[in-house]
């Protein structure tokens, strides 16, 4: 990486390595808030009322329908905008919202539509009779989700949240177009500012699939010790 760096003007390589910075930030908190709202959506739609599963049924059949890019940019200006149009009602002075957390907000409310998905489809894997039991047990429904569907669930959930945390750190690029300075928009400004398009698109393509390898090992090991005394799952 410094070799394919080392033409272009000194600088720039700590510029892509900030915006990366930026974009694990990003991807991360996008990734553990969207996990928490799919919980809460999972729980609402398997146990909760109708009103709840209404809603959340009308959350992810919105997310999921429309492109991210729209999303981002409703939820990033109309979000905002609504914000302080809020604050101003209510007497207050009308406030900047930094772009990481506007950044980790957006993504992570896109995120948590398709994670409500993956863990809705996760718990309905387990057992009946598992469920059955611990009821008759007399457990609460907390210490139920703690003793028996979470531990329940995770093998069966991994493939799709890791599947998600690979979206969530692509999908930062996304924020470029509101001028977040993530990996994407470094990359872009220093291929302007130097004229060398390949070098560094290909120098920003490389730290994506870097990140996607060391994900993907992680993930692997992740997988295996949470499927520890089940069936092996050869692939086809």
């Amino acid at each position: 990486m410094l070799e394919l760096l080392s033409p272009v003007p000194p600088g720039w390589g700590g510029n892509l390595l900030r915006g990366l910075a930026h974009s694990l930030q990003i991807a991360f908190g996008a990734f553990s808030l969207g996990l928490v709202i799919g919980t809460f959506g999972a729980y609402g739609k398997l146990y909760g009322g109708p009103v709840i599963r209404d809603i959340t049924a009308i959350y992810t059949t919105i997310v999921r329908a429309v492109p991210e890019l729209v999303l981002i940019l409703i939820i990033y200006y109309a979000g905002t905008d609504l914000i302080n149009h809020i604050l101003e009602a209510m007497g207050y002075a009308r406030i900047d919202i930094s772009g990481l957390v506007a950044g980790i907000v957006v993504l992570g409310f896109v995120q948590g539509a398709y994670a409500t998905e993956v863990l809705r489809g996760a718990i309905k894997s387990i057992p009946q009779g598992e469920i059955e039991a611990a009821r008759a047990f007399g457990m609460s429904p907390g210490v139920m989700m703690r003793r028996i569907t979470l531990p329940a669930m995770l093998p069966h959930a991994l493939p799709g949240l890791a599947n998600l945390w690979l979206i969530a750190t692509k999908d930062t690029a996304l924020l470029a177009v509101v001028g977040f300075s993530e990996l994407t928009l470094e990359t872009r400004q220093a291929a302007g500012a130097t004229k060398a398009y390949f070098l560094f698109y290909m120098a920003a393509g490389l730290l994506y699939l870097l990140v996607t390898l060391t994900s993907s090992a992680i993930i692997g090991r992740v997988e295996r010790w949470a499927r520890r005394g089940m069936p092996s799952v050869k692939e086809a």
